[in-house]
């Protein structure tokens, strides 16, 4: 059974589209991430447990709820991944933010990673891992390594748009981890890019191409 959660809803949708235009400037581009973000991050956080308590009201005392047991964590890929949070920490504000570098290897296209720095009490959170395009998944499984290997077990993965290829990659490693997306496209082409994607979301956001 496949654990991707396609979120369909239209405004998720219509921002996508404004991504994809290579015409969006950065700060236009830079916003719509975030927005994004911060809209799939409702859907991706709607099974958290509750719990019900007693407030007090200026009236009466009302039963009501309110999130229980573990606390979130935002696991942004740098850099792209950084535009993501920004949204993302909007709509949970007291979550901690761990952050896990990687590049692309240009001669066989796989994920080196160089950084990372996780809260210290990552194994009793709920980790969310954000990043704008899963495309060979290569990324997303390292971060989801290094999590497992700090002793956090409830693992999700965040993304705008995904590939196939991407899908798969990180559901053949990691058939516990849910997978959020707004889009899945066609594939990758030679060089591993999304098609046909928004190209490079970490220079669109950054404006450094």
């Amino acid at each position: 059974m496949s654990n991707l959660h396609l979120i369909e809803h239209p405004l998720i949708q219509h921002k996508i589209s404004l991504m994809r235009d290579k015409n969006t400037g950065s700060k236009e581009f830079r916003e719509l991430v975030a927005e994004t973000a911060m809209l799939m991050c409702y859907e991706a956080t709607r099974d958290l447990p509750l719990k019900e308590v007693e407030i007090d009201t200026p009236v009466a005392v009302a039963k009501t709820k309110i999130i229980s047991g573990r606390k979130l964590a935002f696991i942004p890929i740098l850099r792209a991944g950084l535009g993501m949070c920004e949204g993302a920490i909007k709509l949970v504000p007291a979550a901690k933010i761990g952050h896990i570098g990687t590049f692309r290897d240009e001669t066989n296209h796989e994920s080196v990673k160089y950084y990372s720095k996780l809260p210290e009490d990552i194994a009793e959170r709920h980790a969310i891992i954000v990043d704008p395009m899963l495309a060979t998944g290569g990324s997303v499984n390292m971060a989801i390594k290094e999590l497992k290997e700090k002793g956090c077990t409830n693992i999700k993965a965040m993304c705008i748009i995904a590939s196939p290829e991407g899908i798969k990659a990180v559901e053949d490693a990691n058939p516990d981890v849910e997978i959020y997306c707004g889009a899945v496209d066609k594939g990758l082409d030679e060089n591993k890019y999304i098609i046909p994607g928004l190209g490079d979301a970490g220079d669109r956001i950054f404006g450094t191409k």
